[in-house]
């Protein structure tokens, strides 16, 4: 089990660098926002290349994240289509749906042979039409931060469990959106960090996604609020310490469901940076960094902190790449995309600074 305040301590104690602007074109000219969207179209396309080289050894949850993505590029395709300054970077777009598709449909054979239990019990997640993008956008309360993180017990089995009741697709044949006394307690159980935190906010993301508006479900406005706004002060120490090895994974995997929930705050120009310069030029794969990386990685690694879990279904590769940094990187690669679609950037920004926070 994991330290639960070592990771608080060694993030408040470090002696952070001072934090550095994106060094980006800015995107509030129609220069600057067609190199921005440029520079995502080519990190995605070589991620798209990745998968489809190693497409049989690609575990679920990778399968998830590039599932994700294609819906963000639909999106995006409807945006730009009426602007014909954009057509080059649409057709861009389009070649990449086209080329994505083919392979998210073969991705479901090669799961049912590696892993079938696993696709049986979340098949939902990776099927065409389950993800939905934003119909409203919000920003992060920091005002419902926690003031502490209770000890890191997240159970990847039990939060599986849970996921399972909800789709409905147990052995028992169940109907989805049921909750169990002992899910309710696991799903909104305050203080967590890391992965016990994502996935609390994954589990009320999946019931609005399938539909849930009964019972708890009549609240999960208020539980995303509460669980991004918390999931935004973790990115945000994790930038002030320099983005280490160990924090990325989560890092990415926040910026992907706080922003398929409607948190525009999640698209920073400087983590965007930071994503793109994580990728792997040639292999186009997101994973373990290069040596001269490793040095404080492993020192942040041997302290077991709680912005790490041993993902059981996780598929690392030899040569650093990791299925489900991958993931997550595209997805929140693809978020980026869309917003830019969606809000033309002013002052810089990638969304509007009149914002608010959403109401429960």
């Amino acid at each position: 089990m994991s330290s639960p305040g070592l990771l608080l301590l060694l993030l408040l104690l470090a002696t952070p660098p001072p934090l550095q602007p994106s060094s980006l074109a800015p995107p509030d000219t129609p220069e600057g926002k067609a190199t921005i969207m440029g520079l995502i179209l080519s990190a995605l396309e070589r991620a798209t290349s990745f998968l489809k080289k190693r497409l049989p050894e690609i575990n679920l949850d990778g399968v998830v994240g590039f599932r994700v993505l294609e819906v963000q590029l639909k999106g995006v395709q409807e945006k730009w289509a009426r602007d014909p300054q954009l057509q080059r970077l649409s057709l861009r777009v389009g070649k990449l749906a086209e080329k994505l598709a083919p392979l998210l449909h073969r991705s479901i054979f090669y799961l049912r042979l590696s892993d079938p239990k696993y696709l049986r019990e979340f098949q939902p997640t990776i099927q065409p039409g389950f993800w939905k993008l934003p119909h409203a956008w919000t920003s992060t309360d920091a005002s419902m931060v926690y003031p502490t993180f209770e000890p890191d017990s997240f159970s990847e089995e039990r939060s599986d469990s849970c996921l399972v009741q909800l789709l409905g697709t147990g052995t028992d044949n169940s109907q989805p959106c049921r909750l169990s006394d002992s899910c309710r307690t696991l799903m909104t159980k305050p203080g967590c960090s890391g992965y016990c935190l994502s996935h609390q906010l994954l589990f009320f993301l999946s019931a609005r996604m399938k539909g849930c508006t009964g019972g708890l479900f009549r609240q999960s406005q208020h539980y995303m609020n509460l669980f991004c706004a918390n999931m935004m002060d973790l990115n945000q120490r994790a930038e002030a310490i320099g983005y280490a090895y160990p924090t990325r994974d989560i890092f990415m995997e926040n910026i992907m469901f706080c922003g398929i929930s409607g948190f525009l705050d999640f698209y920073k120009l400087q983590w965007l940076e930071a994503i793109l310069n994580w990728q792997k030029p040639q292999e186009g794969c997101f994973g373990r960094p290069a040596a001269e990386d490793e040095e404080l990685s492993k020192a942040i690694q041997r302290q077991q902190h709680v912005l790490r879990r041993v993902k059981r279904r996780e598929k690392q590769f030899t040569d650093g790449c990791s299925s489900h940094n991958t993931a997550m990187a595209v997805a929140a690669l693809g978020g980026f995309l869309y917003v830019l679609a969606e809000y033309p950037p002013a002052n810089g920004e990638l969304w509007p600074s009149t914002l608010t926070p959403r109401s429960c």
